[in-house]
């Protein structure tokens, strides 16, 4: 009886044949790459070619109507650097960002907390934390301007019912506190987004480790600083992210309640933008303060992003 011993090839003809250790076949790489093709012609044209033009359109002088755009090199950045209404409306939008961004998120999850057990009605809660979300800013802007009026709003009847009727004043009128109050109106509206994130991600938080917190003699804030908060970081992270962009780029509820009124006193960088190019047309000047605000956007994002990465890599 004879037996046969199945033949094997060299280790050098089947690492020839099946390529690098590691190292997958890129059969079928032309199918994905077909597949990404209608993505990324959209996001060709409708993302890399705007931003093409409108570096183009930063170095040159025009008005939005004439054939002719007088190429100007770098006079318009020139320009924005001494333009003392741009640095304002810079600073308008720090303090917009910064206090929007910690008020949104702290809002948002004290209500995430007081719904994470689920407790009677938290569907309805959820629904009402989150309508604000999808009303469109137009109708936001409206109702709040109502809230804010001077002669028939609710907020100063409110104070003068519960005698605080030296607090009562034309709210959207005062330049000390129009940026202020439009800024309680767009917190008011981004609410929902951050709540309904925060409400998801705590549902992967592991509660054994909040009950080994409490028997070791933690307090609520301890639990919730040092055991809570680090399981969150990713949620945190993407809801910072968001605030921020939509924080240095809001427009919408400005431009609807003071039109950057009352004397400049809530312009943003965004709404300066657009006045310069669409209302006094000078669109050359008007797509150079639209390129730095996104500059500006993807660096604080990029550094949100990177800061908490080292803090994860940390803990």
């Amino acid at each position: 009886m004879t037996v046969t011993v199945p033949r094997t090839r060299p280790r050098a003809a089947r690492r020839a044949a099946t390529g690098p250790p590691g190292r997958r076949p890129r059969r079928g790489h032309g199918i994905s790459y077909a597949f990404l093709l209608p993505a990324g012609a959209l996001y060709a044209v409708f993302i890399l070619y705007p931003l093409a033009e409108s570096v183009f359109l930063s170095l040159t002088s025009w008005d939005g109507a004439q054939p002719e755009k007088e190429f100007v090199g770098l006079a318009n950045f020139e320009r924005m650097l001494g333009d003392e209404l741009f640095w304002r409306s810079l600073g308008h939008n720090v303090v917009w960002v910064v206090l929007g961004t910690a008020a949104t998120m702290a809002v948002a999850m004290l209500l995430a907390m007081l719904v994470w057990s689920r407790p009677r009605g938290f569907t309805a809660f959820r629904t009402l934390y989150f309508m604000p979300q999808v009303l469109p800013a137009v109708i936001v802007g409206i109702v709040w301007s109502w809230i804010y009026n001077p002669a028939f709003g609710i907020l100063n009847r409110a104070l003068e019912a519960v005698g605080l009727e030296s607090w009562a004043r034309g709210w959207l009128g005062d330049p000390d506190l129009a940026l202020y109050a439009v800024l309680a109106a767009a917190v008011w509206a981004q609410i929902g987004l951050a709540f309904v994130i925060f409400t998801a991600a705590l549902q992967n938080v592991d509660t054994d480790l909040i009950d080994a917190a409490r028997v070791d003699g933690a307090n609520a804030w301890q639990r919730f600083r040092n055991v809570v908060v680090p399981q969150l970081a990713n949620a945190i992270t993407l809801v910072t992210v968001l605030l921020l962009t939509h924080g240095f780029q809001a427009f919408d509820h400005v431009w609807i309640m003071t039109k950057g009124g009352p004397d400049d006193s809530t312009q943003l960088i965004a709404t300066y933008t657009y006045q310069k190019a669409f209302m006094e047309n000078e669109v050359g000047y008007g797509a150079t303060l639209s390129l730095v605000l996104t500059v500006i956007s993807l660096i604080v994002s990029v550094a949100v992003v990177r800061v908490r990465e080292r803090e994860r890599i940390s803990l």
